[in-house]
């Protein structure tokens, strides 16, 4: 039986229960339904996805429902609410809260969308995907048909769970999956940050990037092989698109360079509202610093730092705060004027040193075996990231911000606050040094802390580089080895090899 969007069928009861009603939009592999939940009486949303993975429908139910119900916790109102998941005649049915707004495929049926609003749409939809990023789960299914514009202008995404890590290759909505899923080698996170970046395209150019050939086989292969042409219409959205839709999943923008493109448009369009970004999904925070092990609960404990910034921002310190603690998210890519040398693997070696370039546009020697362990940003352009090493206790962190005070001690001394309530049997070490670094106004300010019964010291700069700009390097070992030759000639490395192209 063939349906169009918005035609009101007769269909029999799913599971005896539900009563798909009404498509509302339909994609290769899938269906979204209006529907009615007749043993309760209440209105419900359907998605009917085809076919079933090698992995079995009972699994799929079960991963559907445990992401959805991830997602709710740590994203409210931006993720769909999903409390039932079935398989009947093939199909894995997925049974919602009626979602109040309209799929983003209806909207595009209508035609392309200003650059502008498809930034503030990406930038919603991103903060969603970070925050599922950050709980370990990939989307894999991303297309407009899972992302719904609520009448307020917000949106919704769906779908969580469908696809995950699977290897199989993603057989629903081909035009938008990624070269890696297109060749059956699996989901990772960059796959959604091509998926994001399909969107965008389709979103200013009203087509996707790889148009539908068909045969399922026939897209993916497209998909895998043809070039992309550069979008036309996407203004100053156009780099941010390219930079997601690279085919080396290792090359892809990553998220806080993505966010930050966003933001800038925003911010700078004269017709564009001047209101808040929405708030980024960080409930997962709380959930991040509770989980067993060295390297979670040390690496993760910028997350309550980062709420607190969110609270700091009501009387305008957020940003003094983020520079300092920021989160943390994902991974690198080669930048800057000379090619990026990647880390080498196996253990880190305290004694030798590799240079490393990192995406966000900044450069420093790391010990050989250290890569980035965790990245984030906010809308503000903010961000941070973690390096460190697998059975390597040491970590370093580096922050920027583009809003702080004239003052880098009495940015220390209004973040202290946070530190207090964040870390364990936070003591600080002395006073708030103010120093010099390179000709630049800094400060230094340490601190004892405990991590998993492990006391640490850690030790942190902040410096100005202009214009409210700034970094901090925050260097952090266990409290006995902090004197030891190998920890002091790092630190005194990481000093002299920092550089910025921000400077």
């Amino acid at each position: 039986m063939t349906v169009t969007e918005g035609q009101a069928i007769t269909q029999e009861l799913i599971a005896g229960r539900y009563w798909p009603q009404e498509v509302v939009h339909r994609e290769e592999g899938r269906t979204g339904w209006h529907g009615q939940d007749v043993r309760f009486g209440r209105p419900v949303s359907l998605m009917e996805a085809r076919p079933v993975q090698a992995t079995g429908a009972r699994r799929t139910a079960a991963r559907i429902l445990r992401e959805s119900e991830a997602m709710e916790l740590t994203c409210p109102g931006r993720a769909a609410t999903v409390f039932d998941v079935l398989e009947e005649n093939g199909a894995v049915w997925t049974v919602m809260d009626r979602i109040e707004g309209a799929p983003l495929s209806d909207l595009l049926w209508r035609g392309p969308v200003n650059y502008v609003r498809a930034a503030r749409i990406g930038l919603e939809i991103l903060d969603v995907l970070a925050a599922a990023h950050r709980e370990g789960i990939t989307h894999g299914d991303l297309s407009p048909g899972q992302v719904f514009v609520r009448k307020d202008g917000g949106t919704l995404v769906a779908g969580f769970g469908l696809l995950g890590n699977a290897s199989a290759p993603r057989v629903t909505a081909p035009s938008y999956a990624s070269p890696e899923q297109a060749r059956g080698e699996g989901t990772e996170p960059a796959s959604d940050l091509w998926a994001l970046g399909a969107i965008l395209y389709m979103m200013v150019e009203g087509r996707p990037p790889v148009r539908d050939r068909g045969p399922v086989e026939a897209t993916l292969r497209a998909v895998d092989l043809r070039p992309i042409r550069s979008p036309r219409s996407a203004g100053l959205l156009g780099p941010a698109i390219q930079g997601l839709l690279r085919r080396d999943p290792q090359e892809r923008l990553p998220a806080p360079v993505v966010r930050a493109a966003f933001t800038r448009i925003l911010r700078e369009d004269p017709e564009e509202p001047k209101q808040a970004a929405p708030l980024p999904c960080l409930r997962d925070a709380y959930a991040a610093v509770r989980r067993t092990g060295r390297v979670w609960s040390r690496r993760t404990v910028g997350r309550p730092a980062l709420l607190e910034v969110l609270a700091l921002a009501v009387v305008g310190a957020s940003l003094t705060a983020l520079a300092l603690t920021g989160g943390s998210d994902d991974g690198p890519s080669a930048s800057g004027p000379t090619p990026s040398r990647p880390a080498p693997s196996g253990t880190a070696d305290p004694n030798s040193f590799y240079g490393y370039e990192a995406p966000e546009g900044f450069s420093i020697d790391l010990p050989t075996g250290w890569k980035p362990l965790d990245r984030s940003g906010s809308a503000d352009a903010s961000y941070r990231v973690t390096f460190g090493a697998s059975g390597d206790p040491r970590t370093l962190a580096i922050t920027y911000s583009e809003q702080l005070g004239p003052d880098p001690v009495a940015v220390w001394r209004a973040l202290e606050p946070s530190l207090k309530r964040v870390f364990v049997d936070y003591e600080r070490l002395g006073d708030i040094r103010a120093a010099d670094y390179r000709g630049l106004d800094a400060a230094d300010m340490e601190w004892f802390s405990e991590d998993t019964g492990v006391r640490e010291r850690t030790l942190g700069r902040g410096f100005l580089i202009g214009s409210g700009r700034g970094f901090s390097l925050r260097w952090t070992t266990p409290a006995d080895n902090w004197n030891d030759a190998a920890n002091r000639r790092a630190l005194g490395v990481f000093l002299r090899s920092f550089r910025s192209s921000a400077n």
